[in-house]
């Protein structure tokens, strides 16, 4: 991630107390890792209400997917706190998540994870340490409460460690609560990145992160299949939703006629291999069936590829398609074309039809692969 994007990031906050980001490599025990520093002077306030953050960010000038991002991990945050002190959401008073640290960490990870444009992310076992944290409440047992709270709702994996001191902090959990599972994928490595932490242990203090795709040699598929006949809509719903969240690459519903002359629907998901057990573990928690079918699949899927379209209204994600490495087809992202439909009050037809003209007009070498 390119240090001047993520001071562009951080400048678009228009913080007063922010003043600069660096990098620098550091050594950690016998591995070298990059280390991030914020400077930035002493706050006049460290708390801020979650509706205050929130107000701030969605008026900020970021764009609007880092935006979005940074909302869910924030989100993640104001849950935690607001069940672990029985209040309103809107009434979560952040200390330490509050700060201005905090806030920077945060969204520079949203503006990572939308720069590298990574769909999904999966993590190891996170560790847990021991003993005691010191906080603004006082001593809390540690992991802290609202920690606790994340690793429960995102179904974490944890192992023990005898390290007495604060692993998991409510950020990072929040981070992976807003859109990380506890899976290994088959996958081929293209990137890696070594970040260093600020504590020493006997272990190197570090943080790896591993970027690639799925190649079609490896991409295994199940398809899990259940029939319901007594679930509302509104449930049905709420299920779909949840699924999603979890890493189903599809959900769908079907009417069928089941026995008894019972109208119901038959939901189908189709899912990674290595996600099914987890995945029909939420269907038969989640819905009132008894059991699901699996079935195991063969997928044929086109290569594809992201870029940037210069257009009128300014850079536009392109989705390509490619067989054998020809592209195929071009299409804006829709989200983008939303997004400027509303921006512009025009048409969301109309803002399709002009943006694709600029993808399909040969005379104008506009494409730059978002990479770039």
């Amino acid at each position: 991630f390119p240090l001047k994007n993520l001071k562009e990031i951080f400048m678009a906050l228009q913080i007063p107390e922010y003043h600069d980001v660096t990098f620098q490599k550091i050594m950690k025990g016998e591995i070298q890792a990059g280390r991030v520093g914020l400077d930035f002077s002493p706050e006049s306030h460290h708390h801020r209400h979650y509706a205050d953050i929130r107000a701030f960010l969605t008026e900020s000038r970021l764009p609007q997917a880092v935006k979005e991002k940074s909302l869910a991990i924030f989100e993640k945050i104001a849950q935690a706190e607001a069940s672990v002190h029985g209040i309103p959401q809107d009434e979560v008073h952040f200390h330490e998540v509050g700060a201005v640290d905090s806030i920077l960490d945060i969204v520079g990870a949203a503006a990572a994870l939308d720069f590298f444009g990574i769909e999904k992310i999966y993590s190891s076992p996170l560790p847990l340490g021991s003993g005691e944290i010191q906080s603004q409440h006082g001593l809390l047992p540690n992991p802290a409460p609202a920690t606790a709270w994340l690793l429960r709702d995102m179904a974490a994996t944890v192992r023990p460690s005898t390290v007495r001191t604060e692993l998991v902090t409510p950020t990072g959990a929040a981070i992976l609560a807003a859109f990380a599972t506890f899976s290994e994928p088959e996958m081929s490595v293209s990137a890696f990145g070594t970040g260093a932490g600020m504590k020493n242990f006997e272990h190197p203090n570090i943080l790896r992160i591993f970027i690639g795709e799925s190649s079609s040699a490896t991409k295994k598929y199940s398809e899990i299949e259940t029939n319901l006949d007594d679930m509302t809509p509104e449930l049905l719903g709420s299920v779909m939703n949840r699924l999603f969240e979890a890493g189903a690459l599809d959900v769908t519903f079907s009417p069928i006629q089941m026995k008894k002359n019972r109208p119901g629907i038959k939901l189908s998901v189709i899912a990674r291999t290595a996600d099914e057990e987890r995945l029909s573990r939420l269907i038969l928690e989640q819905t009132t069936t008894l059991g699901v079918r699996v079935t195991d699949l063969r997928r044929y899927e086109a290569d594809r590829e992201e870029s940037l379209c210069e257009t009128e209204f300014g850079p536009v994600r392109v989705k390509h398609k490619l067989l054998d490495g020809k592209m195929i087809s071009a299409r804006p992202e829709f989200e983008d074309c939303e997004r400027i439909a509303k921006e512009t009050k025009l048409p969301i037809l109309e803002v399709s039809r002009k943006i694709q003209k600029a993808i399909d007009n040969p005379g104008i070498q506009n494409l730059k692969n978002s990479s770039d």
